[in-house]
């Protein structure tokens, strides 16, 4: 068994753990871990005999830069009010960028681009090889951590062909980015050279664990039915970019005065022994969490589990207040007055 930590970077491993208690369990990350990624890519696609190694890089390339720059400013101090090309904005990044790499281990005229593009679109100018490392690089800096690892979900029904094609995608991933690529899914009964490995389980918010323990949350974006996605967790501090719902409510929120004092996607833990929550929406002072529930929170073992979370929070004295993802989109006034009636309550304020 082993730890986060003790999963290999720069090479391709099957965890032998339950896929969907996997996806739960990295988020939020856990200690020692390095920035985890999921991706599934698009079945179609694979299934095709004439799919190569270079097309299959060419598109976790695609999401892997489109998650760098969902994320940017979290990967480049200083960038945070930044939020435009306009006026002196390219050029702001861009000696931003080049100071960050002159201190640590990016490529100065890759991030540079990067920051850029962040701004104002555009592709990469970039060969595959250098992306590759640039983006891990970045995104482990979005998380605070050392190293990027991409959790790839194997589909079913690849034969012989595409699973070699696969494989040999994934290794040239974990070779230049210096990644770990860590497979789930259907098995590759066709290419024996992908060792196993068993991460140790993480405990849930009461303390245990099995291979199928669905009590985590997660906060990564809905996978679409046959759809290449990238999902990644949030950081602290900000909504979710791939999350439309939190985007809105933010965008929402920092239009009313009442609203001061709330940070987005912290993490909390009960008590010593139980595993850390994310918690989409925090007033600390007012001890109010405010989360916003996907379509998998509707499923009998998630609501059981965010039954269990709000049970905890509510022993610490706080009041969740939960809304679904297309309440907030459709009718955002009144999720505001709700939210602004109970911390005006907690505040002992009117108004």
């Amino acid at each position: 068994m082993r730890s986060w930590s003790d999963l290999p970077v720069g090479r391709v491993v099957r965890l032998d753990v339950d896929a969907d208690a996997m996806a739960l369990s990295i988020d939020p990350l856990p200690p020692g871990a390095p920035a985890i990624l999921s991706y599934r890519p698009r079945l179609a696609e694979l299934l095709d005999d004439a799919r190569t190694v270079a097309e299959l890089v060419a598109s976790v390339l695609r999401e892997l830069d489109a998650a760098a720059l969902a994320l940017f400013p979290a990967w480049l101090p200083g960038a945070a009010g930044i939020d435009g090309p306009g006026g002196a904005g390219l050029r702001a990044v861009r000696a931003l960028a080049l100071h960050r790499a002159s201190t640590g281990e990016h490529y100065g005229p890759f991030l540079a681009e990067l920051a850029e593009r962040a701004l104002a679109g555009g592709p990469s100018a970039f060969p595959p090889e250098v992306r590759a490392a640039g983006l891990a690089r970045v995104l482990a800096d979005s998380y605070g951590r050392n190293a990027t690892a991409v959790l790839v979900h194997v589909p079913d029904e690849l034969g012989a062909a595409a699973q070699e094609v696969f494989v040999a995608g994934c290794e040239w991933l974990a070779q230049r980015a210096k990644a770990g690529v860590w497979l789930t899914g259907a098995p590759l009964d066709a290419v024996d050279r992908v060792p196993t490995v068993r991460p140790r389980l993480v405990s849930g918010p009461t303390g245990t664990a099995t291979p199928t323990d669905p009590r985590w949350h997660s906060g990564t974006p809905a996978i679409e039915p046959g759809g290449a996605r990238m999902s990644y967790p949030a950081v602290a501090g900000r909504p979710h970019p791939g999350s439309p719902s939190e985007l809105a409510l933010e965008a929402a929120l920092a239009r009313c005065a009442w609203a001061v004092g709330r940070s987005w996607n912290q993490t909390y833990l009960p008590h010593p022994l139980a595993a850390p929550i994310r918690l989409d929406l925090l007033w600390e002072r007012e001890r109010c969490v405010v989360e916003i529930d996907g379509p998998d929170h509707r499923g009998a073992a998630k609501f059981a589990a965010d039954r269990e979370r709000d049970v905890l929070l509510q022993l610490d004295g706080y009041a969740v207040l939960r809304f679904v993802d297309v309440q907030v989109l459709t009718d955002i006034e009144t999720v505001l007055r709700r939210i602004a009636q109970f911390l005006r309550g907690r505040r002992g304020t009117e108004g």
